[in-house]
């Protein structure tokens, strides 16, 4: 099997990472030494910078209520004008998930086999937190199968196998630069070998947003500082800026496992 053959493959088969080997990060030095390393991460953001809550606000039900209300908003406007609904849309995505939704899910106990459906009550695996979040925010989707599949399969349930951006065997540096030249700012579900979450692009820098067996809990970083966002592949697929995945929202849309 080729290299590259191995690569999807491993996209293919794995899913998060087992409890077993959580918070270990593998690094193949020139001599090709592997050595495995427990490396903690300490990292405080920004929030006024980013323009996000890290703490959360109001109740999660009134939140999950007010977002299926304000759907019927966009699905009436799109009779009118489909651009003016399909791009405030987008915006209230971006918005809502990060602002309203995801807060609530910070400091959620990370498992391997997590699959709790209420913030902070439980554990959530890398999979099941996007595919309940999301869930939340009112696609139509069963977020045990999504959860279940690997990264690339997730990846093509948001958006088709011919649009997603798939980076192999590169740098941070030359990722991030990759990234910056096809995407603009928003938000961005990436599978990697044996781990998912979602990556916010703001203002060129790249952030991590998982649930982490490195730190065991749902959390935001740095995506270069993120031990967890160490692969030898990535795949992306667009969520704010999809306006297909908006569309389908809007008009509550199944989400379904692609059959091939």
């Amino acid at each position: 099997m080729s290299k590259i053959s191995l690569l999807l493959f491993s996209v293919l088969v794995f899913g998060c990472i087992s409890k077993q080997e959580k918070k270990m990060v593998v690094t193949t030095i020139d001599n090709g030494q592997t050595i495995i390393k427990n490396i903690p991460v300490e990292l405080s953001l920004d929030s006024l910078k980013l323009n996000l809550n890290f703490k959360p606000k109001g109740s999660y039900s009134s939140i999950l209520n007010t977002i299926a209300t304000d759907r019927s908003y966009f699905k009436t406007l799109h009779q009118t004008n489909p651009t003016k609904a399909i791009d405030s849309a987008s915006q209230y995505l971006y918005s809502k998930l990060l602002k309203d939704i995801v807060p609530h899910w910070y400091g959620t106990e990370w498992d391997f086999n997590g699959h709790t459906n209420t913030p902070n009550d439980g554990e959530i695996a890398c999979g099941y937190f996007v595919s309940t979040t999301l869930k939340h925010f009112g696609f139509n989707l069963n977020r045990y199968k999504m959860a279940q599949q690997a990264g690339l399969i997730e990846a093509r349930m948001l958006q088709p196998n011919s649009e997603l951006k798939t980076f192999r065997n590169v740098s941070f540096e030359d990722l991030q630069t990759k990234v910056n030249s096809v995407y603009n700012d928003g938000i961005y579900f990436v599978g990697l070998d044996n781990h998912v979450g979602y990556v916010l692009v703001k203002d060129k820098e790249l952030y991590f947003l998982h649930s982490s067996y490195c730190d065991d809990k749902v959390v935001i970083e740095l995506a270069e500082k993120s031990p967890c966002f160490s692969s030898n592949i990535y795949v992306f697929a667009e969520i704010s800026t999809n306006k297909n995945l908006v569309k389908n929202w809007i008009f509550n849309t199944r989400l379904s496992v692609p059959s091939n």
